[in-house]
């Protein structure tokens, strides 16, 4: 009864004044924020992130994601509860809330109508058909390399985004540092004369199998999801070692896939210099620990652990032309055959952070534009590693055709192209 009576008091009131012509001013609060205002953007310009794969490296990229003003990550997935929580975590401290949701299951993430774009840092075994389940859900993926296992997934990757129009960009962050830029920029307008070599660090040259270890009994599944976790990898027993990413199937079933671990990185620069993101080298071959490899315009590309200058650091990369060479790495030091060629170079930023290629990928999901590292240039990239890691496992040289994707004559290397996935999973 006295609900009734205050509502018929309030009706009454407002019924009152209104025939009054009196025009109350009652005051309301609108957070800048809400509004756009004082730095701050609006929540319908904000991109909305669901983060899959949360472990050490996973949670550095989105670290990177969390410094945009104008993301909001909303939801986080990983087969372990301890990066779950550690990730949550970090995404409520960011946001000011405890709202984030969180999934074991990422197909339950990709689901979510509310989110735009995902980041896929999960292990390497999962990475192209996580990306390519999240391109048909309709959102835009930064993959950390290395994007694909083999030749086929490599294609079978730029198809997906090419035929759904949605945003990719792979995580081989050099392509959005100035060092390597400059270095790039000098290849490709001739300030060295016609390119001649072109040489990378490949990260190891071996191409071990992941293998079995000794079986152990499985957690819960709430603390870990062994099936989810190796997802498209051939079934093994649970042991924890097989849990850290960087020893479990980087390519083709292989530990460190040979060149494919930092080859995804610096054989994509070099790529790049190339002029050759719609390319690869048409000849492989291992030359005394090294792997010597040629493109069809001439260019040689020499995949070598060692002689390099010193204090590059890790990651480097040395393109030679006729008339001059350059060579860098990730200290964001340069040295080149003469001082003029570094005149116009900008201040060094070591350390590889990926902020900046966070940035050109959520530019790009704006504009629609391609990203620097986009999925055709990542999949020529991981084709070159591919087919180099073909070559070094045969133990011999092979030449392949771009063109018709194929290992001419060569029944041994065609066969090493793709491989089969556990099922239910599909590319």
């Amino acid at each position: 009864m006295c609900k009734e009576k205050e509502g018929l008091n309030r009706r009454r009131f407002l019924k009152t004044v209104g025939q009054a012509g009196v025009c109350l001013a009652l005051p309301y609060y609108v957070p800048a924020s809400a509004l756009g205002k004082e730095g701050h953007v609006a929540p319908s310009e904000r991109i909305r992130l669901g983060a899959i794969g949360i472990g050490n490296r996973g949670r550095y990229v989105l670290s990177c994601f969390l410094k945009e003003p104008d993301l909001h990550c909303i939801a986080v997935c990983d087969v372990r509860g301890d990066n779950r929580k550690r990730a949550k975590d970090q995404v409520d401290a960011a946001n000011g809330d405890k709202e984030c949701a969180e999934y074991i299951d990422m197909r339950e993430l990709l689901a979510r109508d509310d989110i735009d774009a995902v980041l896929i840092a999960t292990g390497p075994n999962w990475h192209a058909t996580a990306a390519t389940m999240a391109a048909k859900a309709g959102k835009d993926v930064y993959c950390e390399k290395p994007c694909t296992k083999n030749i086929a997934q490599s294609f079978l990757l730029a198809d997906v985004f090419r035929r759904t129009g949605r945003v990719f960009q792979a995580g081989t962050q050099r392509r959005s540092l100035p060092n390597f830029a400059y270095a790039v920029e000098l290849a490709r307008t001739g300030k060295l004369g016609p390119l001649e070599t072109l040489y990378a660090h490949p990260g190891g040259l071996e191409t071990k199998m992941s293998g079995w270890e000794p079986a152990e009994s499985e957690p819960p599944r709430d603390q870990v999801d062994w099936d989810m976790y190796l997802g498209p990898a051939a079934w093994r027993p649970y042991n924890k070692k097989l849990m850290t990413a960087f020893h479990f199937e980087k390519g083709g079933g292989m530990v460190g896939g040979g060149c494919l671990e930092w080859g995804s990185h610096c054989v994509d620069i070099c790529q790049w210099a190339n002029g050759a993101d719609a390319t690869a080298p048409v000849e492989y071959e291992p030359i005394n620990n090294q792997l010597h490899a040629h493109y069809a315009n001439g260019v040689k590309l020499v995949m070598r652990n060692d002689g390099w200058l010193p204090n590059m650091g890790s990651c480097p990369v040395r393109f030679e032309g006729k008339t001059g060479w350059i060579e860098t790495g990730d200290n964001a030091e340069l040295a080149a055959s003469s001082q003029s060629l570094l005149l116009r170079r900008g201040t060094p930023i070591p350390g590889y952070p990926a902020d900046f290629h966070v940035r050109d990928f959520l530019d790009c999901v704006k504009t629609r534009a391609l990203t620097r590292a986009n999925a055709d240039a990542a999949c020529w990239a991981h084709v070159a590693c591919h087919a180099a890691n073909i070559a070094l496992f045969l133990g011999r040289k092979v030449t392949y055709d771009p063109k018709r994707n194929e290992f001419p004559g060569d029944e041994q290397a065609n066969r090493l192209r793709s491989e089969a996935l556990r099922e239910p999973w599909r590319i």
